[in-house]
């Protein structure tokens, strides 16, 4: 898998990068390719994209790499780093910064029924229908409306509601997807979307485990937060997966995310790779 991966990387358009000699022996490497103009004038060093036998060794294969990106006009600088204490701190002395979080967790040994929420009985949790969708597409807003505020400062597209309300029209029937609702006194509040980590591009590679299931995307109206119903649609999307069969369940989130950030790893998730990220000439 790792030669499939590293030659993956080296394929990629655009790819470049550097590796460390030491007598005879490469004993590190470090590459990197663009992606698309969303993430700006960028390249990414994926989870295959470098190896070094000792974490040092990564600032020297940066400094020959970083310097042809920077000649090329690429100044935002992306990196996905396990969560290796000494890689990390090798990545920081560089400049970088942690941006976004990859975390799993073993799917649940114990069924939990559908119902109540036990510290709240006036919340539930239930599998979405058709009859939400317009809500649904309310709740897609959500997230990205969220993250742009302090102090995420997302510069994501935010979808219209009309976008939204397409793609639930078209999806909700989806059986590969499992979108769950949460309920306060009749009204839905927020929602959350299970589904095999396979669909999801940002998971890819080394990065992603085998037979996975994937906590996909998680949303509570702003005024419906602190009623637990973020961590009650977490766990409803915990149970499905143990129910499809998953040996394990990802996610991922903007870690100056406040909410998602706590929410999660009170759910059990434990990091496993750190997006880290450095804009050069700031």
């Amino acid at each position: 898998m790792a030669l499939v991966e590293v030659t993956s990387a080296w394929e990629s358009e655009g790819a470049s990068g550097a590796v460390l000699v030491e007598g005879d022996e490469v004993t590190g490497y470090l590459l990197g390719a663009p992606k698309s103009a969303v993430w700006g004038p960028n390249v990414w060093v994926e989870a295959a994209g470098f190896a070094v036998r000792e974490p040092e060794r990564v600032r020297d294969l940066y400094a020959v790499a970083a310097a042809k990106w920077v000649d090329e006009g690429r100044t935002a600088h992306y990196a996905v780093v396990p969560d290796d204490g000494g890689l990390i701190d090798a990545w920081f002395r560089l400049g970088f910064g942690s941006q976004h979080a990859h975390a799993i967790r073993a799917v649940p040994d114990q069924a939990v029924p559908e119902r109540a929420v036990p510290h709240n009985p006036e919340l539930t949790v239930r599998r979405a229908s058709r009859g939400d969708v317009s809500v649904l597409a309310e709740l897609d807003l959500v997230l990205p409306r969220h993250q742009g505020l302090a102090p995420v400062f997302s510069a994501g597209v935010l979808p219209t509601y009309e976008e939204a309300l397409r793609d639930w029209e078209e999806s909700i029937d989806d059986p590969e997807y499992a979108t769950f609702v949460a309920e306060y006194n009749g009204r839905v509040i927020g929602s959350a979307v299970g589904c095999s980590l396979e669909k999801s591009s940002a998971h890819s590679g080394l990065a992603r485990p085998d037979n996975a299931g994937f906590l996909g995307f998680a949303a509570v109206f702003p005024e419906a937060r602190g009623l637990g119903a973020g961590r009650a649609l977490g766990e409803a999307v915990l149970q499905w997966c143990a129910e499809a069969a998953y040996n394990s369940v990802v996610t991922d989130w903007r870690v100056t995310n406040l909410l998602s950030s706590r929410t999660w790893p009170r759910l059990g998730f434990e990091q496993t790779f750190h997006r880290l990220h450095r804009l050069i000439g700031y």
